[in-house]
This record gives structure tokens, sequence and C-alpha cells, in this order.
């Protein structure tokens, strides 16, 4: 137990000791506010976004997991996925919307991250506007090609 009383927690081993002389080292933000940088664009997107993160999370976790669990041991492993297995799934109207909750959920979950990813470590706007224009074009593509797939499979296609 050490004896000094100016910290709770006390000296880090084999680190260096940090007080009011010897401050620790100031870290930079991934992009820093310029003069141009507005104040409030967003209003209460972030937050929307953040919440939408953790719900959404959430939510694919068990449509996931329960996805895995059925396939993998109730319906007997993957030896048994192909045609016609998928053929039968979505003849019912349960499997596509629990895949389709799956394949929205995951893209825009996914695109939401990688958003805020570009946000934070593309420096230049144009770079940030063309990623995630990018990024955009790729989500609604998938979600949308996906989502026709679901809805308009013909299991009696030759």
């Amino acid at each position: 137990m050490s004896t000094d009383t100016t910290s709770a927690i006390g000296p880090v081993e084999g680190g260096p000791r940090y007080d009011v002389d010897n401050p620790a080292p100031y870290i930079e933000a991934p992009r820093k506010r310029t003069g141009r940088t507005p104040r409030a664009t967003r209003g209460n997107f972030e937050m929307a976004a953040w919440l939408f993160m953790r719900l959404s999370g959430v939510v694919l976790v068990v449509l996931v997991l329960g996805h895995l669990l059925i396939q993998l041991f109730l319906d007997g492993g993957v030896s048994k996925v192909g045609f016609a297995f998928v053929a039968g799934r979505w003849a019912s109207p349960f499997w596509q919307v629990w895949d389709l909750l799956m394949l929205w959920l995951a893209m825009l979950h996914g695109a939401n991250g990688l958003r805020t990813v570009i946000n934070d470590y593309a420096e230049r706007a144009n770079t940030r506007l063309w990623l995630k224009g990018l990024l955009y074009t790729a989500t609604v593509f998938t979600i949308l090609l996906g989502t026709l797939v679901i809805f308009t499979f013909d299991p009696n296609i030759r």
C-alpha cells in the first residue's frame, strides 16, 4: 500500500507519474475544429444515431443468435442448407421478415458505424463527402437488392 496521500490510486508501476509539475501529454482529437467548422449542424441526429447503434445491436444479437441456434442445431446443420432448404424457409412470411430484419439492421448498423469512422478520420471535407457517398450508395444498393431477392425468390426457377 502506498503512503502517498496525493493520489487515491498511487503511482503506476513502471510508468511516469503525472502531477501538476509533470502533466500528462495532450492527445489531439482525430479532427480538430476550425474557424469554418459549423457549431451545430445536425441537431439531435448524432444522439439518434448513437441510440440506434445500441438498440439495433441488441436486436441483431437476438436475431443472429436465434438464426444460428435454429439453423445449426435444430435444423440439422450446414449440410442441410441448399436451394430447397431456402425455398422452404422463404415460403413462410415469418422467415422472410426475420431475414429481412437481419439484413436491414445489419446494413444500417454497419453503415452508421462506418459513417462515424469516416467523420472521425477523413480530414478533408471533400474526402468525407465522397467516402460517405460511396457508403450510402453501397448500403442502399445492398438493402434494395437483398429485399428484392427475399420477396421475389422463386422456388420453381429452372
